[in-house]
């Protein structure tokens, strides 16, 4: 997560240092830029999903994760040598961070199916918690200690992913062997599994309205790519504030995680994974109205925190509520709907910023979050009826 969202970030502040310099763009035109990075790295995401859910399934998670892991290495060792060279062009940079996004696409599912497999089930919602302290220590440090390594050597940042990605795929073979599943994914052909997939996650409605909150809630109410503006032209704080920004909602994060994984949320979930998906969009519209950047760090902070307590719901709901066969597929379903959230709302946030400007596109995306929260309170009744975390309804499993 250190490398993963350290490059995230030093490719968006690059990518829009380069098109207002570079090519002279005015800030509504870079801020496109920076939606349309968002699309090159969905297309392939959207494209991938499906086959990396199968393959999570149907072959051993940590070597699936492992091998994407060191295709990741081989893209940062790619960035490291272009940026040392002074290779600087807008192609280049759209085409690794097609690249990048691809890769993350194979690793999510993977590890994230991993977990129920190696913790008993009681222990989930705390395992889960645990695992996102992790990860959200990652996202606070990526972008911080980036920041500072890019503005000491532009291509710092790219050599030290490497060593970290390296770590990394050490990390994942040091699990033990885990007990297979049965096999009966491997009998069916494909294209029938993948539809499988998708059939279990629409026939579910429960599932359907927790993947599908996150999708539309974070696509409107999205504001980090737009921080390289915020720090570069708005806030004026550099690289090294645009690495405190992304680094905020995860510290926010990580807080809510810690507390969790100690004294995890048991009761009237549903309720409560609502409501913090409204607080999300209310700490997002007032970020785009600050101009204080101590201010703007409490709001990110205070964002991410809320969002934390909808992942960790919808996490654990998900996971407790998909029977092992099928984890991998809907693992990789939800993290395409978290994915599509993220580089579409990168899109629809450039797009949004073209034509409001950027303050107002950030406002109108976290308002549009609390008007999906009301929605999909309506619309999938099911989620403010979710008073523990125990199985929502009888599971049906995927047609063969």
């Amino acid at each position: 997560m250190i490398a993963t969202t350290g490059m995230v970030v030093i490719i968006g502040y690059q990518l829009y240092d380069i098109a207002r310099s570079d090519y002279a763009m005015s800030i509504p035109q870079a801020a496109l830029q920076l939606g349309l990075l968002g699309l090159a790295q969905f297309v392939p995401l959207m494209l991938l999903t499906p086959i990396a859910g199968l393959v999570a399934d149907r072959f051993d998670r940590r070597y699936v994760a492992a091998i994407a892991i060191a295709t990741d290495l081989t893209i940062a060792l790619a960035l490291a040598t272009s940026t040392w060279m002074g290779v600087r062009n807008l192609p280049l940079l759209f085409a690794f961070a097609a690249l990048h996004g691809s890769v993350r696409v194979f690793v999510n599912p993977a590890v994230s199916a991993i977990a129920p497999n190696i913790v008993p089930a009681k222990l989930i919602p705390r395992a889960i918690a645990l695992n996102s302290i992790a990860w959200q220590a990652g996202a606070v440090a990526g972008p911080a200690i980036f920041g500072f390594l890019f503005a000491s050597d532009a291509a710092l940042p790219y050599w030290t992913a490497s060593v970290l990605l390296v770590l990394s795929c050490i990390g994942i073979l040091t699990i033990g062997k885990m007990a297979r599943h049965q096999d009966d994914v491997g009998k069916a052909k494909p294209l029938r599994q993948i539809i499988g997939g998708f059939q279990f996650v629409w026939n579910e409605r429960f599932l359907l309205g927790c993947i599908t909150l996150d999708l539309f809630a974070v696509l409107l109410g999205g504001a980090t790519a737009l921080l390289p503006v915020f720090a570069r032209d708005i806030l004026q704080v550099g690289p090294e504030g645009l690495g405190q920004m992304r680094a905020a909602p995860a510290v926010g994060a990580a807080l809510v995680a810690l507390w969790m994984s100690w004294k995890p949320l048991e009761n009237n979930v549903g309720l409560k994974m609502l409501l913090a998906v409204a607080v999300f969009g209310a700490m997002t519209a007032a970020f785009g109205i600050s101009r204080s950047f101590a201010l703007s760090l409490v709001l990110l902070a205070l964002l991410g925190a809320a969002d934390m307590i909808s992942v960790f719901v919808r996490s654990s709901l998900v996971q407790l509520n998909t029977p092992n066969d099928v984890r991998g597929r809907v693992s990789a379903i939800s993290g395409l709907a978290i994915s599509a959230s993220n580089e579409l709302g990168e899109m629809q946030s450039g797009v949004a910023a073209a034509l409001l400007g950027v303050s107002g596109a950030v406002v109108f995306g976290g308002v549009g979050a609390i008007v999906v929260t009301a929605l999909w309170a309506w619309i999938f009744p099911e989620l403010l009826r979710a008073k523990t975390f125990a199985p929502q309804y009888r599971q049906r499993e995927p047609d063969p």
